[in-house]
């Protein structure tokens, strides 16, 4: 059936609005164009977009061209403001961006391990309402939230998850209360981090891939076919608790100790570049310990010591990664978070080298382009789907 005026109205809205999204300014006769809608729909579109407050004239198209159709119209960036959050154990990091997703500020607020469930929350709640002072919102439209753990797909909810502290589950609901205007959810984040390889990262080109996390714990995310693949628990990729060769014992449902994890998790890495005889400080980073001591091993001088860390390293990841890949076959692995950043290619290129002998399925192998970055500019580019999802669509549909 043939849409109705009004739905066929919409679906131009949208697709202008997208067109000025991705391209930046346009005029009138530039729409016309890039849609192929005629003359009159492009100027109703116009003033329709342009009643809701949604675009305006932000300038004009070459110094020749003056008059109604040399203007170019944009997006009106401050129509709503968003918030991103990476809650980690150790702290809380946030920015605030326009519609548009410009950044406008960033802030971080360490939180101590034994300060109790409501002093962290206060913390993390007067960090989000200071960052948007600082941005100039009056108030936050959407908040896009990234936190490890299980994300129940019945409710949306970080589920309870032993070894997380308590103030992350409060958190959510605490800053729905302080910010009753916004719209906030949250999302596991390593399914963050690979939303944003996959839009603005390394994953560019793929649209099936699996994310390998590797920070100051491990995860992984799952991307096929375009799709993100959370599972019947909100639990796809939780390759922590897999259980694997070399680990003293194996994990149980509360401890992920004797999985992937304690091969391959933060500790486990510093001790390995212990045992390897890797001397010397980490170089400067944000992220933990080991990601400075992986960067040191790539980018200092070539030493035996070097060699043998990263290639006993990309043993260890190679077994969390040739598991995946027999299971799913993506066709590309990401080494994420900090450490896969700080690993670059040498690191990635010994893993591929490794999967290929363990696996008859092509695979390749590339470091993250994001690091830990990747959780807020996920979370990022969720707020703001959500935020035009809302503000994009007429009120009668």
């Amino acid at each position: 059936m043939p849409a109705s005026p009004s739905t066929a109205r919409a679906i131009n809205d949208r697709l202008a609005l997208r067109l000025l999204q991705e391209e930046g300014p346009l005029t009138a006769g530039q729409l016309k164009q890039l849609t192929g809608l005629s003359r009159p729909t492009v100027a109703d579109l116009v003033e329709r977009l342009t009643d809701r407050g949604l675009i305006t004239v932000v300038g004009e198209s070459g110094e020749q061209r003056r008059g109604p159709n040399a203007r170019l119209y944009g997006i009106v960036a401050d129509r709503a403001h968003l918030a991103a959050l990476d809650v980690r154990t150790e702290g809380v990091w946030v920015l605030v961006s326009d519609l548009l997703g410009r950044v406008l500020t960033e802030a971080s607020v360490p939180i101590a391990g034994d300060i109790g469930t409501g002093p962290a929350v206060e913390q993390a709640v007067t960090l989000v309402e200071r960052a948007a002072k600082e941005a100039g919102a009056d108030r936050l439209h959407t908040v896009g939230i990234g936190a490890p753990g299980l994300i129940d797909p019945a409710t949306g909810e970080l589920r309870d998850s032993t070894g997380l502290p308590a103030w992350h589950r409060r958190l959510v609901a605490a800053l729905q209360e302080r910010l009753p205007e916004a719209r906030v959810s949250v999302e596991n984040e390593t399914n963050l981090a690979a939303l944003a390889e996959q839009r603005e990262g390394a994953a560019r080109d793929r649209d099936t891939f699996v994310l390998l996390w590797l920070g100051h714990g491990t995860g992984a995310a799952v991307v096929l076919d375009g799709s993100l693949r959370r599972g019947a628990s909100g639990g796809t990729g939780e390759i922590g608790f897999l259980p694997v060769p070399g680990a003293a014992a194996l994990p149980s449902a509360t401890d992920c100790e004797g999985g992937f994890h304690s091969l391959a998790g933060a500790a486990a890495i510093e001790a390995l570049a212990d045992e390897c005889g890797l001397t010397g400080a980490a170089d400067d980073t944000d992220g933990p310990r080991a990601a400075g001591l992986v960067r040191t091993a790539v980018t200092g001088a070539a030493t035996a010591a070097a060699d043998r860390f990263l290639d006993a390293l990309a043993d260890r990841i190679a077994i969390g990664a040739a598991s995946v890949v027999a299971v799913l076959d993506p066709g590309c692995v990401v080494l994420g978070g900090e450490i896969g950043q700080a690993g670059g290619d040498p690191l990635a290129d010994r893993v591929r080298d490794r999967v290929r002998r363990m696996s008859p399925l092509i695979t390749d192998v590339r470091p993250s382009s994001l690091g830990g970055a990747a959780v807020l500019r996920g979370a990022l580019l969720t707020a703001r789907e959500r935020a035009q999802d809302d503000l994009f669509t007429p009120a009668d549909h």
